[in-house]
């Protein structure tokens, strides 16, 4: 994963060895690894994340090189945890546009990863896309090379709306391109976005039943934030735009849930749904989980054993640093068993397993008990569960857990 902006930390060792705490926790859990490709055509306004157009990126960092620097990390992935058998149950490459690169090095860094660690049988391989950076020819390749999923990013159906969001591709080209994935065998997510400023409800529906009338296998549905420092910020800020409103978010939320649910689709976290539990992203679902990934690539995050670290943001320094034989990562922490708990709450109450009640203390499970009297939560062999009205109110219900 890569959020915008790393929290502080300590500092990482430089040959980025991890503690032998964290090492001995190997094989508890599933191992999955996370590939950020942080290029982009164009910014889009919404966007924080940490990515770069080739204006914004300058001199020193090479787009046609990154395949194999990020082989370098792999291969120092597999130095630091050691000869420990962690077969990959799960790859998903994200950005920035992924497939900008060509098809040849995604599956370049693929092969390394299954060289330096293997697969595991059955294992997820996504990749993000947008829907004008792939054509038959390059998803065909994809899958050869073993990837199984490709989640595009539609985000709306309705033009208007992907303007306010800079988003450049043309609607009518996702039901073309999923078909294409489907011709080469993979299964298809599609993203879509609720709350852009001037998206009516008509909007958010015609998005909804285009995104059906796909069939995809996966569908995932957010909410837009406004985050500080971007382009709908900065919108926002000087009255362009109206800032999402609550009400008609939460009323989004919810005829995007009656569609889906309608159509096949149930929910399994609190803004992903799928067809079927083999369709469900099981890479998202390890990090709900709290299980073990690395993240190779500028800005990635990374959790091992109760370790969790971030690399170098930018794609220069982070080249750098792997040139010179060194770990990316810039700083890390050592979770304490109260902050793993603490985040397992955090994570697991989102999902429709539900949260080990165990995992509450005194105060929290008080707290469960108000939610399920309220209608929040509902209570059984030991985990809790959110309701539909829960769903929407899910941050404070953790809130109160914790």
């Amino acid at each position: 994963m890569s959020p915008s902006a790393p929290p502080p930390g300590d500092p990482a060792p430089a040959d980025g060895s991890l503690p032998a705490s964290a090492l001995a926790e190997a094989g508890r859990a599933a191992f999955g690894v996370y590939l950020h490709v942080p290029f982009c055509t164009v910014r889009c306004g919404y966007c924080d994340f940490n990515t770069y157009t080739a204006t914004e990126l300058g001199g020193g960092a090479s787009q046609a090189s990154y395949a194999a620097t990020a082989i370098e990390e792999i291969k120092l992935a597999r130095q630091v945890l050691g000869q420990a058998d962690l077969p990959v149950a799960t790859v998903f490459v994200g950005g920035g546009t992924p497939t900008l690169l060509p098809a040849g090095d995604l599956a370049a860094m693929l092969a390394a990863i299954a060289g330096e660690f293997g697969l595991a049988p059955g294992a997820e391989v996504t990749t993000e896309a947008n829907p004008d950076s792939v054509t038959p020819a390059s998803l065909t390749a994809l899958a050869a090379a073993g990837f199984s999923r490709v989640s595009f990013g539609m985000q709306s159906a309705v033009p208007q709306v992907l303007a306010t969001l800079d988003r450049t591709h043309d609607p009518a080209r996702v039901p073309q391109v999923v078909g294409w994935a489907r011709e080469a065998g993979l299964q298809v997510s599609l993203d879509l976005i609720y709350g852009t400023p001037g998206e009516s409800m008509a909007d958010w529906q015609e998005s909804v039943d285009a995104a059906l009338a796909c069939a995809p296998d996966h569908i995932s549905a957010y909410s837009l934030i406004v985050e500080e420092g971007t382009a709908l910020a900065r919108r926002v800020k000087r009255g362009e735009l109206p800032m999402p409103d609550e009400d008609d978010l939460a009323d989004k939320y919810l005829a995007a849930d009656d569609a889906f649910t309608g159509a096949g689709l149930g929910w399994y976290e609190v803004s992903n749904w799928a067809t079927s539990e083999q369709t469900r992203c099981r890479h998202n679902l390890s990090y709900w989980r709290g299980d073990h990934w690395w993240g190779v690539g500028p800005g990635a995050h990374s959790h091992f054993g109760g370790v969790r670290w971030w690399n170098v943001r930018h794609p220069t320094a982070y080249a750098g640093r792997l040139a010179a034989g060194l770990s990316p990562a810039q700083a890390r922490e050592v979770l304490d068993a109260e902050t793993r708990r603490v985040e397992r709450v955090l994570l697991e109450v989102r999902l429709a397993e539900g949260l080990d009640v165990s995992l509450l203390d005194e105060a929290g499970r008080r707290a469960a008990d108000r939610m399920v009297t309220d209608g929040l939560v509902v209570a059984g062999d030991e985990r809790l569960v959110l309701t539909r009205r829960g769903r929407l109110l899910a941050d404070a219900v953790v809130r109160d857990l914790l």
